[in-house]
């Protein structure tokens, strides 16, 4: 039968020792204080993937994540328009990490009701359309039936737009082009999305690309522009460079970000945010590790001193202590993760935390748990705690002397 060693022997001792009056509820509170920051640090890092891969999400599916168009100055809705039938297109829908491109045009008008009056940029789609990603921003209704024999009258409006223009499902909207001749168009909405954002929930509509066309005078081959959209997100730099530099010279090619520099900036602040709360939550681990160590030390100095008097090694004696403190710190990285996973799957689920829209773009605090970030969270603050405690280890070691501590009282 294999012998336990003694330092694990001595911390399996006072850990279990019933007659540690003073320091058991220290380590009690110790404990709870290193699960409430470990729940902080997990549920900061799911709420901060969460809300950027929500925020993100909803650019991108109203905008993909790289758009090709024609390489002018032109950055108005009324773009040039180019060919559909570009040679880039074949080789894009061969790359293994491109998902698909789908057509888009835009057009400017004005949308009348009986009272209001309100200004609208049509974007218009096809059947390359890929509606995964928009389908998750709509609220009622459906997305466009499109044909190629018919050109479709329904339009999806958003729900901001809808109310302010007191519009519902089915109902017809009469829309106006400022060109030469002026012209309209009568729509039936057909559905309603909502993203949260501004920049879109008050601005877009989304229709048959054929009605673009017809309004424009282009023929069938002819479009506003392409977009491309990717399976991995964490590409889209490399990507976006690799979409540009194949497409044809007259072409450019732009990722979302930077197309919408403000938004994924001030999404990129998310990250420093994150890391100095991570920083601060664990230097309060430190400092409860360090004062829990020194608070068994002073406790067990009459027992470190007859150890040491028995010929038992200094080194030996605080591997001990040490091992005592690791025990502790696991056990409550273990009650903190189950607790700060608990809090994220009931939020991921049950949406317990609301939030207000018009402020923060979405209803609920988003939780996005990223594995691999939590294991390397563990892990670091694990070994940056154990690292920490070697240093007043090695320091008390080499100031407690046997006849010292047999008399410490």
């Amino acid at each position: 039968m294999a012998r336990t060693p003694f330092h694990l022997f001595l911390s399996q001792r006072i850990l279990k020792d019933k007659g540690n009056k003073f320091s058991r509820p220290i380590i009690r509170l110790s404990v709870c204080g290193i699960a409430i920051g470990l729940v902080i640090m997990i549920l900061a890092l799911g709420v901060t993937a969460g809300y950027k891969k929500a925020i993100r999400d909803r650019v991108i599916a109203m905008g993909s994540h790289i758009r090709i168009s024609h390489f002018d100055q032109n950055y108005s809705f009324e773009q040039t328009p180019i060919d559909k039938k570009q040679a880039v297109v074949p080789l894009l829908q061969k790359h293994p990490d491109i998902l698909g491109v789908q057509n888009y045009a835009t057009k400017v008008g004005v949308v009348k009701t009986a009272d209001q009056v309100e200004g609208i940029v049509l974007k218009g789609i096809d059947e390359t359309f890929q509606p995964k990603l928009f389908q998750q921003n709509m609220k009622e209704g459906t997305l466009l039936q499109l044909s190629d024999t018919a050109i479709s009258n329904q339009i999806i409006l958003s729900t901001r737009m809808a109310t302010k223009l007191q519009l519902k499902i089915g109902d017809k909207v009469q829309t106006y082009f400022v060109q030469d001749p002026p012209r309209a168009r009568s729509f039936v909405v057909c559905g309603l999305y909502e993203t949260g954002m501004t920049e879109y929930d008050e601005r877009y509509a989304i229709v048959d690309l054929q009605q673009i066309q017809k309004l424009n005078d282009w023929d069938s081959s002819q479009i506003s522009g392409m977009e491309v959209l990717i399976r991995d997100y964490d590409k889209i730099d490399e990507m976006g460079a690799y979409v540009h530099s194949h497409a044809d010279y007259d072409l450019k090619a732009e990722t979302i970000k930077q197309l919408y520099p403000d938004i994924f900036d001030w999404l990129a602040l998310f990250d420093t945010n994150v890391a100095i709360l991570l920083a601060i939550t664990t230097c309060v681990c430190l400092i409860t590790m360090i004062s829990i160590f020194f608070i068994i030390i002073l406790e067990q100095t009459q027992t470190i001193g007859i150890l040491k008097s028995m010929g038992m090694r200094t080194g030996q004696v605080m591997q001990a202590f040490v091992y005592v403190a690791g025990r502790v710190l696991l056990r409550g990285m273990l009650i903190g993760n189950a607790l700060g996973l608990l809090f994220g799957f009931l939020q991921q689920h049950f949406q317990l935390v609301k939030l207000n829209p018009d402020t923060y773009y979405v209803s609920a605090v988003p939780i996005h748990f990223q594995w691999w970030s939590i294991l390397l969270l563990n892990v670091g603050v694990f070994v940056i705690c154990m690292l920490v405690l070697l240093l007043p280890a090695w320091i008390v070691g080499r100031k407690i002397t046997p006849v010292e501590a047999i008399r410490f009282e």
